[in-house]
């Protein structure tokens, strides 16, 4: 069992309701509830667990901003903007000068964002810890709407940014979501992204299952690297939070000669017809690795 499984079999587990647009296994869920010029209500939770995604030296701000930014970042991946969250804590020793530190570095975060901090829970844990999870809400105009299902045979591979290193360089907690970056290309040069959290390979070969199709990177020399970052930590370090795109090849020379941002974009590769999910650098097939809370990393 690894993740992705895991995520294929809950997915029909649940019931769904008529206004779940769409549900378990993209960056966020989309629910059609009815809303003004048919905007669709994004939602998405996740987590950061100590000696999992920070260390015990991580002081509570980083912990905060790296919570909410990592969601910021599925919000993004769906071209979508986020609007409010929830919060719970689990802490060992519960500490109020730590949570008075991280709630407001998370409103400080918050607000650069717009997003309200709705709610939330505060719980102690039996053993030493911190473990602290983020449900975040957004909004996407249904034409922006952005799914790693959403890619076809001839799609140009572009990535946002540099790869590798993160926890070494700091990265993992001192990155900014793409949020401008994907409101750019979401509906008008992509409709398929997903942002790239357990590695650049491992979340290629996602979005390339969910589409149906395999992906080629066919300069993996080339491929943006962090900080002297090899080309395996380049695939496979994962907390990049970059985007993986996957533009027409009739928009990729407008999209290269139309970005606005100092935010590097790299065609890398290419979609193609053939074994789903399927990573092959320069034509060689690649066993991604990354990471995988189901197994030791």
């Amino acid at each position: 069992m690894n993740e992705q499984a895991f995520v294929k079999n809950i997915s029909s587990l649940f019931s769904r309701r008529p206004d779940v647009f769409t549900g378990i296994g993209d960056d966020a869920a989309a629910l059609d509830l009815g809303l003004p010029d048919g905007k669709l209500l994004l939602a998405a939770a996740d987590q950061v667990i100590e000696n999992v995604h920070f260390t015990p030296q991580t002081s509570p701000e980083d912990a905060a901003r790296k919570l909410l930014n990592r969601n910021v970042s599925d919000i993004a991946a769906m071209g979508g903007e986020p609007t409010h969250a929830l919060v719970t804590l689990g802490l060992n020793p519960v500490s109020p000068e730590w949570l008075d530190r991280f709630d407001r570095a998370m409103e400080e975060e918050a607000r650069t964002y717009g997003l309200s901090v709705i709610g939330g829970d505060v719980a102690a844990l039996p053993a030493p810890g911190i473990a602290a999870t983020l449900t975040i809400l957004g909004l996407v105009e249904r034409r922006k709407l952005s799914l790693r299902s959403n890619a076809k045979a001839g799609d140009v591979l572009f990535l946002t940014g540099s790869f590798g290193r993160s926890f070494p360089t700091g990265h993992h907690l001192h990155f900014r979501p793409r949020l401008p970056e994907a409101r750019f290309l979401a509906g008008t040069y992509t409709n398929a992204m997903m942002d790239v959290s357990d590695g650049l390979a491992k979340d290629l070969s996602r979005l390339a299952e969910d589409s149906r199709l395999s992906v080629n990177i066919t300069h993996p020399d080339a491929l943006p690297r962090r900080d002297g970052a090899s080309l395996r930590e380049a695939l496979n370090d994962g907390e990049d939070y970059e985007l993986i795109i996957a533009v027409p090849p009739e928009k990729s020379d407008a999209l290269v000669r139309d970005w606005p941002f100092e935010t590097p974009l790299t065609p890398a590769g290419v979609f193609l017809s053939g074994e789903p999910g399927a990573v092959l650098l320069n034509d060689k097939p690649f066993q991604e690795k990354g990471y995988d809370h189901f197994h030791e990393n």
